[in-house]
């Protein structure tokens, strides 16, 4: 198979960045193209994956730079701030707004409420450290009195919830695809338009299985990887898994 020229220049870029910290500048796409002797359209395209990839970040006027590694975020019935304060990061975030607003149809079904019955708005910024990492809009079913202050003062909406209303979440579910990021997502997140991103709808349930929260998050995809894990049973149990 042959393969295409800029997935070369791509490869010999992987292998010149690979030993240098986070934050050092790499050459310009001139000083590549008469390194690897090619145009700089096919160095463009290389560096364009790689920044899709996370594994370079440009800077506007500023130049091309070796990217931190990509936050793992793993799927379980844990929150962003649990789960980022388990890889060793430090977990924020900026609340943009607490809102009460009548359910749509989109949230009959996840929070089993019916069409124009108050639910409440919580719209933040994630973030680690100073820089913004995600956008999050969470729906939940019904008012929560003093919602904005106990969860300014608290951080973790999921903490929240437990420690100041008695919902604890017990169990959740994630749908995860891609998508682009649009001007108004762009200009939130501080990246460029057409960024692809990680869209992860959530619904998250009690132990008696009442809905507890439904979220749309959109996490930078060149700053987050995600990982589920799972119990697999029916290697386990051979049998089971015979009868299917």
């Amino acid at each position: 198979m042959k393969v295409p020229k800029y997935y070369r220049v791509k490869r010999e870029i992987l292998a010149l960045i690979a030993d240098l910290p986070t934050g050092a500048a790499v050459p310009t796409e001139r000083e590549f193209a008469e390194q690897f002797d090619t145009s700089r359209t096919t160095v463009r395209q290389a560096i364009a994956e790689l920044v899709i990839e996370g594994r370079l970040e440009r800077t506007q006027g500023r130049g091309t730079f070796v990217s931190q590694p990509k936050l793992m975020q793993v799927r379980q019935a844990t929150s962003f701030s649990q789960d980022l304060a388990a890889e060793g990061w430090s977990p924020g975030s900026r609340i943009l707004s607490v809102t009460v607003e009548e359910a749509t149809d989109a949230m009959v079904g996840p929070l089993r409420v019916e069409p124009g019955q108050p639910v409440q708005r919580v719209e933040r910024l994630r973030t680690r450290g100073d820089e913004v990492i995600a956008h999050e809009v969470a729906h939940l079913p019904g008012v929560f009195p003093g919602l904005a202050e106990h969860l300014a003062a608290k951080g973790s909406l999921y903490r929240t919830l437990a420690e100041a209303y008695g919902r604890v979440v017990d169990a959740v579910e994630d749908s995860v695809e891609t998508t682009l990021a649009d001007p108004v997502v762009a200009d939130l997140l501080g990246v460029d338009t057409g960024l692809p991103l990680l869209l992860v709808h959530r619904t998250a349930w009690d132990a008696q299985g009442q809905p507890v929260e439904w979220t749309r998050s959109l996490f930078r995809g060149d700053r987050f990887r995600f990982v589920a894990r799972h119990r697999l049973d029916d290697v386990k149990h051979p049998a089971a898994a015979e009868s299917h």
